[in-house]
């Protein structure tokens, strides 16, 4: 008689059961405090960093609308998660249902591959704010960064999209065990006892374009913002331009460091227990992170942020 987890060839499993750190019990506790203290951190950071971009009419410009979008996409990586793992860890069942986990890569990819073309449009903004800096205002106009914002979304609908479809057809047998926080696509294909042939070239292919050809064009972006820098003659107007794009550079490296490692790998080479610590880093860490590294080196967003507590003080004391 087969068992409640589990499927025979062509019926999808009722669930799965997400070991986490279930084989380490005594990191289940200090993981949860970690994980409810930062998913509070990117609530309120990624949250304030919205208000501010879209309530102070000096962060108007391209930059700030991008950094807007980045900041919603890192508040709905942590949310599609992190919930889910918090309950796992608080109970002993440990399980998400089969179509709880179709939603949650769904959206997880969906959200990554649009992280990967809003992290190389701000990469453009930049160039263009260093390299053309008395035709910034007429090339990087609002409707083109709405496009470029609109483009990111449906390119990561669509590699999300293909995934999905692929990925439901997979049949697996016996008990449906993810060695992982979370569900994601490379697990779901580990995971399945039919040829995955199709399934890894794709994903391959997909990653490589949407995660590669983004990369390759924030690298020669920073390559020609480098070379404009080195000819700029004083060391202060070296260092002013070079800050305006380190906050930017660590964001890019936090995201597709673990990405690189994670997706740029046959899926049949895959290790669950490497991937789940890596996949917990850039679902959490790195969201928890960005508003903080853009708010500590950014002197426009520190004085919104003064001016949006000082309006919230006035409302309440009246």
């Amino acid at each position: 008689m087969r068992s409640e987890n589990q499927s025979i060839w062509g019926d999808p499993p009722k669930d799965f059961i997400l070991l986490g750190v279930s084989d380490r019990p005594w990191l289940e506790l200090p993981l949860f405090v970690v994980l409810l203290v930062s998913y509070v951190l990117a609530m309120w950071g990624n949250v304030s960093i919205i208000l501010v971009s879209r309530l102070d009419p000096q962060l108007h410009s391209p930059m700030y609308i991008f950094l807007s979008h980045l900041s919603f996409l890192d508040l709905c990586y942590t949310t599609t998660t992190v919930p889910q793992m918090l309950v796992n860890m608080g109970s002993s069942s440990k399980t998400i249902s089969y179509s709880g986990c179709t939603v949650q890569y769904a959206i997880f990819h969906w959200l990554g591959c649009t992280e990967c073309i809003v992290l190389a449009a701000m990469a453009l903004d930049r160039y263009v704010a260093i390299c053309e800096p008395l035709r910034y205002t007429i090339i990087m106009h609002r409707p083109l960064c709405q496009q470029l914002v609109a483009v990111a979304w449906l390119s990561g609908f669509g590699n999300s999209l293909v995934q999905v479809i692929l990925t439901v057809q997979l049949p697996f047998c016996g008990r449906q065990v993810l060695n992982n926080f979370f569900c994601e696509v490379p697990a779901m294909i580990k995971l399945s006892c039919a040829d995955t042939a199709v399934n890894d070239t794709t994903l391959a292919a997909l990653v490589a374009f949407f995660v590669l050809v983004p990369l390759a064009l924030i690298l020669l972006s920073y390559g020609f913002i480098a070379r404009a820098v080195l000819r700029i003659q004083s060391s202060k107007g070296r260092h002013k331009a070079f800050g305006t794009c380190s906050s930017h550079l660590v964001v890019v490296s936090l995201f597709y460091l673990p990405a690189i490692y994670m997706y740029l790998q046959p899926p049949s080479h895959y290790s669950q227990e490497q991937g789940k610590f890596i996949s917990l880093f850039y679902s959490i860490i790195t969201p928890t992170l960005n508003p903080f590294i853009y708010t500590l080196r950014n002197k426009d967003v520190k004085g919104a942020l003064r001016r949006l507590l000082a309006r919230i003080w006035r409302f309440c004391i009246r």
